[in-house]
């Protein structure tokens, strides 16, 4: 049984992040009864971001997996042994959650070498990093994963990227202070967009499965 871990670091569960997570493992799953997909939600969960604790670089001790135990240890274990990873984030000021980086400090910090430092995951495997945003194709202030993704690149491998822009921030708009957008212009921006947003988070899904399959 191979599996993909995806990790959904949005705070909403039935949301706009969480939607296209969700079409992700459909298509994943779709592909075949050998793939098992999990996703766990940051949000969900107790831990803190990465402690210089050095645990990972001691001599004679070294790992590439964290060693500070909290909610997240468990889940960095078993992501050491997945097959495939699926990052996916909401953009708040033009970057991932607060909890999506505190979790790839976790992630990435130990596979950092401080004697060559090369990046050198427990083994490397196709990667999607998801972006969800208000903000449009040609203007937008994301910088993604930034630095987090030349880490996951080097270590894991080049990753398949997915975004979904001008996405909605709430239900309905005329019970909150958004004055300064067009509740009609986002409904039609999402009745032309969102649908193939989906299917791309589909698609992006069956590619990585069939990528696992096929090796």
């Amino acid at each position: 049984m191979k599996k993909i871990i995806i990790i959904d670091g949005g705070p909403r569960a039935t949301f706009n992040t969480a939607s296209m997570l969700k079409k992700i493992a459909e298509g994943a799953g779709s592909v075949s009864k050998e793939i098992e997909v999990k996703t766990i939600r940051l949000y969900a969960l107790d831990y803190k971001g990465c402690m210089s604790c050095m645990a990972c670089k001691i001599k004679g001790k070294a790992s590439n997996v964290c060693k500070f135990k909290d909610a997240l240890t468990p889940i960095l274990e078993e992501i050491a042994q997945a097959d495939g990873l699926v990052l996916g984030s909401p953009i708040y000021f033009g970057d991932v959650t607060g909890q999506m980086r505190t979790f790839l400090e976790r992630l990435a910090f130990p596979w950092l070498s401080y004697n060559d430092y090369s990046m050198t995951a427990p083994k490397r495997m196709p990667v999607v990093l998801l972006e969800t945003m208000n903000g449009l194709p040609n203007r937008n202030n994301s910088q993604g994963f930034g630095s987090m993704e030349y880490c996951i690149a080097n270590a894991l491998g080049q990753p398949d990227k997915l975004y979904a822009y001008n996405t909605y921030q709430v239900k309905n708009y005329a019970n909150f202070e958004l004055g300064g957008f067009s509740e009609e212009a986002k409904r039609q921006y999402r009745e032309e967009h969102w649908e193939e947003d989906l299917q791309k988070a589909f698609e992006a899904g069956k590619r990585m499965a069939e990528t696992i399959i096929n090796k």
